[in-house]
């Protein structure tokens, strides 16, 4: 019988010849976000679909990184709050979370909310993460469910944490003359190389009239999947609201030219590299969100904006310095986190839209950064 680590060391395998093989039946290039896809979400082999340790504390544990709701339960206790209001005033009764992970916000949410929530629905494409989930989970049994993807219609309360940069982006790389788009592609020893083709693709057009001219040799991302999800999740909710939670930026400052390599990274053992051509399925692969894009395609779709903050500012707004107040100090020193401007509570954002009617949603009372979308 084969230990786990040759199970791995197979499936990793595995999932390089399946790369080789769709590189060579799309002609010798593979675009970027196929390659992401294929490295983070293929059956059994990407990175979200195997059975590799993912979220943790510390590398010791095998973990490749930590989200809010592992690093402190008052994430979760505080997002409640904001939730809580959005159930009220929707009139509704169930909670969906897209990319639910260990389960440790859905406990969190669940022990917090109550009976606010008949049903709590969660949408995940990893077989794996579902069944530590379902046993994280299993005093609420009784409201879960699990959905591979969306129904035509849906009603409640959405919430995504660290859900959008997940999702497969495009790349863009720049020669001074015009842009290309970037693709995967094999060297002649067999090893994963960057290959750019033409494109008809660009920035967004107000982007580039900001910033004029970009120096020769950036590379940046476009977003054509997570502004689709956000689409899509407009045209089914038909009476709720949507709250996601990320590290990201608004366009202005995504796109300026000092950002000249972009914000593609990966995630292994607690550490970051730029190289998502490597141990392919060992490592996590994300890039920053355009806050932006996000905003506008929920309104082109018809949802309302309710606000777009730093998650220091919204889980602030949200009463977390009361239950800083009243935790012990090794959990102050965790939950400080989420809010320190140096760790998490700058650059993760939370922006928020309604179905339908908006609302003055409490995360947002102070310092909505709206504006700067």
């Amino acid at each position: 019988m084969k230990d786990d680590a040759a199970v791995g060391r197979s499936a990793l395998s595995a999932l390089d010849d399946l790369v080789a093989q769709q590189i060579a039946e799309a002609g010798g290039w593979l675009s970027f976000d196929r390659f992401m896809a294929l490295a983070l979400y293929a059956p059994g082999l990407g990175y979200y679909s195997n059975q590799s340790q993912k979220f943790g504390l510390m590398p010791q544990s095998g973990s490749d990184f930590v989200t809010a709701p592992e690093m402190s339960p008052l994430f979760g206790r505080a997002l409640a709050v904001q939730l809580a209001q959005a159930l009220t005033l929707t009139k509704t009764d169930e909670l969906w979370e897209f990319g639910a992970g260990t389960g440790a916000l859905a406990a969190q949410l669940l022990e917090a909310l109550g009976d606010k929530v008949r049903r709590y629905r969660i949408v995940d494409l990893s077989g794996v993460l579902r069944q530590r989930q379902a046993e994280r989970l299993a005093p609420w049994a009784h409201k879960l469910e699990w959905l591979d993807e969306l129904p035509e219609q849906l009603e409640g309360v959405v919430v995504g944490n660290e859900v959008l940069d997940a999702m497969p982006v495009q790349l863009l790389s720049f020669d001074g003359q015009a842009w290309a788009e970037r693709g995967v592609s094999l060297g002649s020893d067999g090893e994963l190389v960057y290959a750019d083709r033409p494109t008809t693709q660009r920035l967004p057009a107000d982007a580039e009239e900001a910033h004029g001219v970009f120096p020769p040799g950036t590379v940046t991302e476009i977003h054509p999947q997570a502004e689709a999800f956000v689409r899509t999740l407009a045209a089914r909710l038909k009476r709720g609201a949507v709250f996601l939670i990320d590290y990201g930026f608004p366009q202005g400052e995504y796109y300026l030219p000092q950002r000249s390599g972009g914000t593609l990274m990966c995630h292994h053992l607690h550490k970051a590299d730029p190289d998502p051509l490597r141990l392919l399925g060992q490592k996590d692969i994300t890039a920053h969100v355009n806050f932006t894009g996000i905003a506008l395609a929920g309104q082109e779709a018809g949802l309302q904006v309710l606000g777009y903050t730093t998650q220091a500012h919204f889980l602030l707004n949200c009463g977390l310095a009361e239950l800083l107040a009243n935790a012990g100090v090794a959990e102050r020193a965790m939950a400080h986190k989420l809010i320190a401007e140096h760790e998490m509570g700058e650059l993760f954002k939370v922006i928020g839209f309604a179905a339908g009617e908006g609302f003055e949603a409490l995360g947002f009372a102070r310092g909505d950064r709206s504006h700067t979308l």
